[in-house]
């Protein structure tokens, strides 16, 4: 599912010790980029790219395009291609306009892409450099049936929980080492005056992404990849389990800020301005490392000092989760320039580009070549730092695997489902019969 685009987006269990380590377009887009310094090898080509990205994203990715037009001679050309990426370039190809790159978000969406037959597989060079810079697990991500087709760009580390120092120092609280002492600081916090989680339930992905991180912690890696392939039923005994621990929360209004009604009206950059407005409401914020960039520019607050996190805590004993998502990016058959588009990732594929969006803020990359010290500040180089150690544990977002059908449209499948069992989660053996139902549908079985 896309997230907002001014809030970037999803990887499995790891340690989180390299964590707390690190932390001591045409007229949409930007249109062609400015004249290459010198020739180059594409000089006269352009390239037009696709994707989600708008503000802050498409301005910080436009210095990613205007550096591989220095080094090659290429102009570039964004087109935002809203929320519904297969839509608009189903409809880009119909009309015989397809962009030469595409910026997908969903590994479920580039599957689709896959199976229509749209995508080139990475060039020889672009597959050995990410080879040499991702861990293996992007590769199986952009892979589908044994062809390579997507190159991990950008990423976004989901396993964080944003706090306000203040308010866990008023109540004598500290950082929770486990999912139960999460809970029982958050009661803490609740008597002391400032519920516990300002929970962003209009949005159903972010609902999507607590189930997640606690039956990835709960079940382990294992069940966490059957499930997301849905070769076990969400009616198996872990995912019943992981809704009950959810429930626990929901239920409880010390814990949920204003109870399930309110958080039901909440959407997720409301949440975050619930524990670090003006007029806060809340203690805590669980979602991505884009918690930060909204605290720091909407609100003013300065990462490390007045908006810190800590790494989602282990559940029941197991391994503390590290979820994530990204955006890869494929070259289309159908595009009119797709050589050079082809060079673009080969670009995208180095250390050089990413280190460019790094120090622009907002960025993660899974490239384990960018140097620590192109992220601008500690708190986004122990994201940074975390995701890369993750490797090979690394677990993308469930519900961006699904069809969308399931995992990513408002007011449907998990989504919905979730909304409801916010709203009344006493009957989490009910709620999955119900997930099973729709996810039967959406993948055919």
């Amino acid at each position: 599912m896309r997230r907002p685009s001014t809030t970037p987006r999803r990887i499995g269990t790891a340690t989180s010790a390299a964590l707390v380590l690190a932390l001591g377009a045409t007229a949409c887009g930007g249109g062609p980029a400015g004249p290459a310094s010198g020739g180059g090898e594409l000089t006269g080509q352009t390239v037009t790219v696709a994707g989600v990205w708008t503000g802050s994203e498409q301005k910080n990715f436009k210095k990613v395009l205007d550096a591989f037009t220095a080094k090659t001679g290429a102009k570039t050309v964004f087109v935002p291609s809203g929320d519904n990426v297969s839509t608009f370039v189903g409809s880009k190809i119909e009309g015989g306009n397809a962009p030469d790159v595409v910026m997908i978000p969903q590994v479920g969406v580039l599957k689709q892409f896959a199976k229509e037959g749209w995508l080139q597989p990475l060039s020889d060079e672009a597959a050995k450099t990410a080879g040499s810079t991702l861990a293996p697990v992007w590769k199986n991500y952009g892979t589908v049936d044994g062809t390579y087709y997507g190159l991990y760009f950008k990423a976004a580390h989901k396993s964080t929980v944003w706090y306000a120092p203040d308010a866990f120092a008023q109540a004598g609280v500290s950082e929770p080492k486990s999912y139960a002492d999460l809970l029982k600081a958050g009661r803490t916090l609740a008597d002391s005056g400032r519920p516990a989680f300002a929970v962003a339930g209009e949005d159903g992905w972010t609902l999507t992404d607590w189930f997640e991180n606690i039956y990835l912690s709960q079940a382990g890696p294992e069940k966490y990849d059957q499930l997301a392939q849905h070769t076990i039923k969400w009616t198996d005994d872990s995912v019943v389990k992981a809704l009950t621990t959810l429930g626990e929360l929901f239920k409880d209004k010390q814990l949920v800020a204003g109870g399930a009604q309110s958080a039901l009206q909440t959407d997720f950059p409301s949440s975050v301005e619930q524990v670090f407005g003006p007029q806060p409401k809340a203690g805590m914020v669980y979602e991505g490392d884009f918690v930060g960039g909204v605290a720091k520019d909407q609100f003013g607050k300065q990462l490390g000092k007045d908006a810190k996190f800590f790494p989602f805590p282990a559940v029941d004993g197991g391994k503390a989760p590290v979820v994530s998502g990204g955006d890869a990016a494929v070259v289309l058959k159908q595009g009119k320039n797709n050589k050079a588009g082809m060079k673009l990732l080969e670009f995208l594929a180095g250390p050089e580009a990413a280190a460019i969006w790094a120090g622009a803020g907002g960025f993660l990359s899974p490239n384990s070549k960018v140097d620590l010290a192109a992220y601008g500040d500690d708190t986004t180089r122990g994201t940074a730092a975390s995701l890369v150690a993750a490797g090979d544990s690394v677990r993308f977002d469930m519900s961006d695997q699904a069809p969308a059908a399931f995992g990513g449209t408002k007011g449907a499948g998990e989504w919905k489902l979730l909304q409801d069992f916010l709203r009344d989660p006493s009957d989490p053996q009910g709620t999955a019969a119900k997930l099973e139902a729709e996810a039967a549908k959406a993948y055919g079985n």
